[in-house]
Order: structure tokens, then sequence, then C-alpha cells
């Protein structure tokens, strides 16, 4: 009997894993952790079926999972139930807004899993496992693995895995009723204003490594060695132009992504900027790496597919929500800054990056009511000494 476990019930859990797990036909159990018991009660009155609305290309497409147990942690009876379902699990997966929130209160992931795992040791008949960590960190599982190494210090490696992963695939959740009935969304439960939006994007790079005698339940994902080069990509290409196409968006008064895909003028600006700025800096960063994403044309091909991707009409993702915290956004090792670093590193001078970065200071300025983009650039770069920063300062306020 094979057991899938998923910690929080968002949209990468509940749009991604929890499908997989199920169209795999490996698991005999689909176990979810949720601390918000209005959503436990709903799903459990639908019998443990849900929804989720995937966005193709052409089309919306409704998908049902079914059997899904799900338990709240801060309940004793489903806590209970959650460490026996840990210890025989065989792949679980964390997927929390944060991985702040691995080890937090009397939630705490953590804890939780770390009581699982230690009755899973208890005997050699509990199979080994692999946990994903899904949170948008090229961290994550590591960090994952260090907040329950607090409460388990003699966690055996030779059975229990801790994956990172890389998940370019675009979702929310959609709580605003108006949105779920305008576009025809299926609310994950009946009687609950929730969706899962999610394209259908499916490929995953997770951490090769597995524990001995183990087989893969989840085996679309695409194993790599070294996943730091492709979360780095991702996070310093995908993400940062994401960003950037929504500020520039976001200065043109456009509401979702998609109507600013039928801007040609924003469209080219922002696959200038992919393949020119980003794509030289990162190419030359990791151009020891065997993979044709870190070639010319390579990259170019990654790009001109992400961007078409980013602005899928059936997605309808808000420009507010790709822009906002600005000022996370503008951090001297996030999205924008960390792509325009990579450029300058390779001798680019990235200019459009600039304008993104200037229109997202523009935007902090006004929500910190800063009087000026010098004073929030200091704000925003504190911890930064002032050699570091000159280059890139004059740079951004040069495009404002």
């Amino acid at each position: 009997m094979s057991t899938f476990v998923g910690f929080g019930f968002g949209a990468i859990q509940g749009g991604l894993f929890l499908p997989e797990a199920f169209a795999s036909g490996f698991f005999n159990r689909l176990v979810v952790s949720e601390i918000d018991q209005e959503t436990v009660d709903r799903v459990r009155a639908g019998k443990g079926a849900y929804f989720c609305n995937i966005a193709h290309a052409d089309r919306l497409q409704q998908r049902k999972i079914e059997g899904i147990e799900i338990y709240n942690p801060l309940v004793p009876d489903d806590r209970e139930k959650l460490v026996s379902a840990i210890a025989q699990a065989q792949e679980m997966c964390t997927a929390l807004p944060s991985f702040k929130l691995y080890d937090m209160g009397e939630a705490s992931v953590a804890k939780l899993i770390s009581d699982g795992l230690k009755q899973k040791i208890s005997s050699e008949e509990l199979p080994s496992v692999v946990i994903y960590a899904a949170e948008n960190d090229a961290r994550a599982a590591a960090r994952l693995r260090e907040a329950c190494l607090i409460h388990f210090p003699n966690l055996p490696e030779n059975r229990i895995i801790f994956s990172e992963t890389v998940i370019a695939k675009m979702c929310s959740v959609v709580t605003d009723p108006v949105r779920i009935s305008t576009e025809k969304l299926k609310p994950m439960v009946e009687g609950l204003d929730k969706a899962f939006v999610v394209e259908a994007f499916n490929r995953i790079l997770i951490d090769e490594q597995i524990p001995q005698n183990f087989t893969r339940g989840l085996n679309d994902f695409v194993p790599k060695c070294d996943l730091e080069p492709f979360a780095i990509s991702k996070f310093l290409g995908h993400n940062a132009m994401h960003a950037l196409l929504g500020y520039l968006a976001r200065d043109e008064g456009i509401s979702y992504m998609h109507e600013a895909g039928k801007r040609p003028d924003l469209m080219e600006t922002v696959r200038r900027s992919f393949i020119e700025e980003a794509g030289v800096g990162l190419c030359q960063k990791y151009n020891q790496i065997e993979d044709s994403l870190f070639t010319e044309d390579g990259f170019r091909d990654h790009a001109e597919e992400a961007l078409v991707r980013m602005v899928n009409p059936f997605l309808r993702d808000p420009v507010a929500r790709v822009t906002r915290d600005p000022v996370r956004k503008l951090g001297w090792d996030d999205r924008l800054l960390g792509a325009m670093r990579l450029a300058l590193d390779a001798g680019i001078q990235p200019g459009i990056l600039a304008r993104g970065a200037a229109l997202a200071l523009k935007f902090a300025c006004e929500e910190n009511n800063w009087t000026s983009m010098e004073e929030g650039l200091g704000q925003i770069w504190q911890n930064v000494p002032p050699k570091e920063q000159n280059e890139l300062r004059g740079l951004i306020l040069a495009h404002s």
C-alpha cells in the first residue's frame, strides 16, 4: 500500500502534486494536511473529492481528483492520523506559502513530519521516503531538513531524502466569487468560494537522488543531478521577466497579463530582455552545464515558450498579483536585481531590466510614502555596501 502525504492545500498542492499522485495510479492513499477547518469540512462533505481548473492554450479544463483524506494537524485526532500516514508514506510534499512557516507554532510542519519519521524508522517494513519541498526557494528542501533535524537529530539519510524542486508552473487560488462566476471556474468544493487555476505546463524538475530500494510514484517529473542552475535560471529568467512584464503592464494601466499579451511592443521589449539581458547572463554563468537550456538557441526557445505561457488568456492572471510587494522584488538578491547583476557580469548593460526596476521602485515609493526614489533605494538596500550599489543605483535612476 503506497501513501502520498501533502502539507498545505494551496494551488501547487491541489493543482499539481495531488493531481499527479492521483493520475499516477501508484498510490492507494492520498493524504493532505490543512489547517483551515472550513476547507477540511467541505472536502470531507464532498467525500474526499475536489476540482481544479487547468488553463490550456486554447481552453479551460475542469479536473476532478478523488479519494483525498484531509486532516487538520491542530485537531488532536487528526494529528495522530497524519503522523501515522507520514510513517507509511513513500512520497510527501510541502507546499506552503513560505519556507518561513516550516517550524512555526502549534502547526509546525517540521515537528509533524519528524514525529511521523520517528515512527517510520522504528520498522524496516515501513518504506523509505522522498520529501519534495515545493516552496519557491532554491534551498527549500535543505531548509526543511534543517528544521526537521531540530526535532529529530538522528534523521537517517539512507531512508529519508529531502528533494529540491524547480516548478515553473503558473497557478493561483481565486477567492473572488465574481471572478469564479464570470470566468466559469469550478470551485474546488461545493459551497466554498475558492478555485484552483493552474496552467497545463507540467515540466517539473526534481533532485534525482532517491533512497535505496525506492521506486518513484511521481514518475512524470524530470530528475536532475544538480538543480541549482535550473532553480537560479527560473528565478532570474522566468520570474524576473514575469515581473518585468507585469510592471510594464501596470504602468500602462493594464489589468490582466493576457491583455499585455495583446501589446506587441511590450512583448517584444520583454522578449529582448529575456534573451539579450537575462539570457546572456545566465548562459555565461552556466556555460559549463551540459544542457540545451544554457545554449543560445536553447535559451531562446525557452524564452519564447515562457512568454507565450505568461499571457495565457485562460489563466487571467491579474497584473496586481504579479506586481505585488515591489520592495521584495527589488531586493539585492531577488529577481530583478539578480538578473541585472548577472547581465553586468557578462558585460551587458541591462537597460530594459533597469526600466522595470525603476517602475517597481516608483510603485514601492507610492506604497511606502517615500519622498524620492533615492530614499526608496536607501530603505530597500540598507544592508548593501554603498560601493556595491553605485552602478545599479545609477542605472535604475537613469531609467526612471
